[in-house]
């Protein structure tokens, strides 16, 4: 399955994308350092283990992928793989619930790239899948991530204190929340008319 919207496009990520996965990933290393998750040390103050490789990454993602807990995708643009985008803690029931989390390529942030690839996967949620809820949540420091879901117009719901593990320690994170009932015209089209009305 692709998402498509112009020149932005999200499809299922696969092994044979490890040579253009891996060079983006490292040529972005330090521009993404902040905000990546790490693993904590255990309460015997030793690493839990070395970071997975990118075929481990990849069965993992398929496998959760297979049991309906993640869609795991890679943002592409003009055909160029530039990111990752991953759908993730989808929980049914009573909540009909998922998060969100992104990295982009810094040579194309600011190009709308990742809110169109938000936008698109939000729809698809709501849509296709049958989410209710969707929510992102961001370091109060990561300015750029901050801008996407602004863009977007999610709301903001409040902070979580040392949410996750980032970069070596455990960070706040703001939570940003969007329901089905907020964009019954689809998300896509909002950023499509705040994209015309910039222009």
């Amino acid at each position: 399955m692709e998402l498509a919207e112009g020149d932005v496009a999200l499809r299922p990520i696969r092994a044979r994308d490890q040579r253009a996965w891996r060079e983006v990933n490292q040529r972005n290393r330090e521009w993404l350092r902040p905000w990546e998750a790490t693993v904590p040390p255990t309460a015997a103050g030793h690493a839990t283990g070395v970071r997975p490789t990118y075929r481990q990454m990849v069965r993992h993602l398929r496998a959760e992928a297979a049991a309906g807990r993640i869609l795991p995708f890679v943002v592409t643009y003009r055909g160029r793989l530039v990111g990752q985008l991953t759908v993730a803690g989808i929980t049914w029931g009573s909540m009909c619930s998922a998060h969100i989390g992104y990295w982009v390529d810094q040579a194309v942030a600011g190009r709308g790239v990742m809110p169109t690839a938000v936008a698109l996967v939000v729809d698809h949620c709501f849509g296709a899948v049958g989410l209710h809820r969707v929510e992102v949540c961001i370091r109060p420091e990561n300015i750029p991530s901050r801008r996407v879901v602004e863009k977007l117009g999610f709301r903001e719901e409040g902070l979580r204190p040392r949410y996750l593990h980032i970069d070596g320690g455990w960070r706040d994170h703001l939570v940003f929340a969007m329901t089905a009932e907020e964009v019954p015209e689809g998300l896509l089209n909002r950023w499509r008319q705040a994209n015309s009305r910039l222009k």
